[in-house]
């Protein structure tokens, strides 16, 4: 905990820091100020549990500061610090929410039994604090586990109803776990959600129409780190299955998909370190690969890049992707050609040099072939056939 000692006096600041039994209780830092002005800035930047203020001060009053501190919605507890013992003072302190009062001069007895009951307060106040927050958040994970649910077994639900739970990426991945034989997969599943929240990279949610199944949204090149995390964290064996998820209103489809892969066993497990590391490299192919997609790449390029051979670069990349890596580079180059014929006034013939292709024409047909128009008909119709 931390407090803040305000007074004009030096000796009042020293007798109220000499009094108190601070360190038994629990504070950790004292800070002190000379007048409210100066209060204040500690207030926003320190933020203490605990204020003991005089009233009679220069520059701003003691009255004056509480009327400020309450301004920023401050959660401490006040204590005045006072020599002027009348009614109407104390009617505007408690007006004003403050917490209790001393007189000067001040005692040590009294002094020690006002700290105490102001710090029993706070913690009340705080382990309050905590129990409403957990169940809050409790609430929170429930309701989010029956949105997903309810979307993944085809009930009327918004899929915006999901915006506000997941990362703000265009491209995510989704992965249904299935957790072994009779295991209670809640605790796997809660420490899990709250390693992905905390790294702001997807959520995982229980599937309550189901038994011990767990959906697990994440932003696309973040599993690797998610199943390692798993490998390290989780005490239970899983199955799982993943998928490419492009849009929120394909999330039904999508666990569709896996669901029947999980039923005709087309699942894996976890990958030993040695798989993961395999997996890493895979990913900083595909990843240079979507950097520099627009230049010459070759598998013989990749292969010096990356010191490994043509054929094992072929065949891994195959299988994370789906697709060879020519038909990998054609992808994202005519994916990049729609944006720019869409964004931009470029020439096709320009569209095409800047993507690396040296024929135009042969540019064109490979765009016919993979869009259904040419260059010219798809920004004509504005992207649609």
């Amino acid at each position: 905990m931390k407090a803040l000692i305000v007074d004009d006096e030096r000796n009042v600041r020293n007798v109220l820091h000499q009094l108190g039994e601070w360190e038994r209780l629990g504070f950790t830092e004292i800070f002190e100020a000379a007048n409210g002005i100066e209060a204040l800035g500690i207030i926003k930047r320190e933020e203490p549990d605990i204020i003991f203020t005089d009233i009679k001060m220069p520059k701003m009053t003691g009255m004056e500061l509480i009327e400020e501190i309450n301004k920023l919605s401050f959660k401490g507890k006040i204590i005045l610090v006072t020599g002027y013992d009348d009614y109407t003072f104390m009617r505007k302190a408690i007006q004003l929410n403050s917490f209790d009062y001393l007189l000067k001069p001040i005692e040590e007895e009294a002094f020690q039994a006002v700290l105490e009951k102001v710090v029993e307060a706070v913690k009340e106040e705080a382990a309050e604090g905590i129990e409403q927050g957990e169940i809050l958040e409790e609430a929170m994970r429930l309701r989010g586990n029956q949105i997903m649910t309810a979307i993944c077994s085809g009930e009327t639900v918004s899929v915006d109803t999901l915006v506000p739970l997941l990362p703000d990426e265009r491209e995510m991945d989704m992965t249904l776990l299935s957790f072994y034989g009779k295991q209670r997969p809640e605790i796997h599943i809660e420490a899990l959600d709250e390693e992905l929240r905390t790294r702001k990279i997807g959520r995982a949610f229980a599937f309550l129409d189901g038994d011990s199944l767990c959906i697990v949204i994440t932003v696309k090149d973040q599993w690797l780190y998610v199943e390692e995390w798993m490998s390290e964290n989780m005490t239970v064996p899983v199955r799982l299955v993943q998928d490419k998820l492009y849009s929120l209103g394909s999330i039904r489809d999508v666990f569709e998909g896996l669901s029947r892969e999980l039923e005709q066993n087309q699942y894996r497990t976890i990958r030993r370190p040695d798989e993961m590391e395999t997996a890493r490299r895979v990913q900083e192919i595909v990843s240079y690969v979507e950097t520099y997609y627009m230049e010459d790449i070759s598998l013989e390029k990749l292969s010096k890049v990356f010191f490994l051979t043509r054929e094992h670069i072929s065949r891994t990349f195959k299988k994370e992707t789906g697709m060879t890596l020519s038909k990998f580079v054609t992808k994202l180059r005519i994916d990049q050609a729609q944006s720019w014929l869409m964004e931009t006034e470029e020439t096709i013939y320009s569209i095409a040099t800047m993507l690396g292709f040296q024929d135009e024409k042969y540019f064109s047909k490979l765009f016919k072939k993979m869009t259904g128009l040419t260059p010219f008909e798809f920004r004509s119709s504005g992207g649609s056939d």
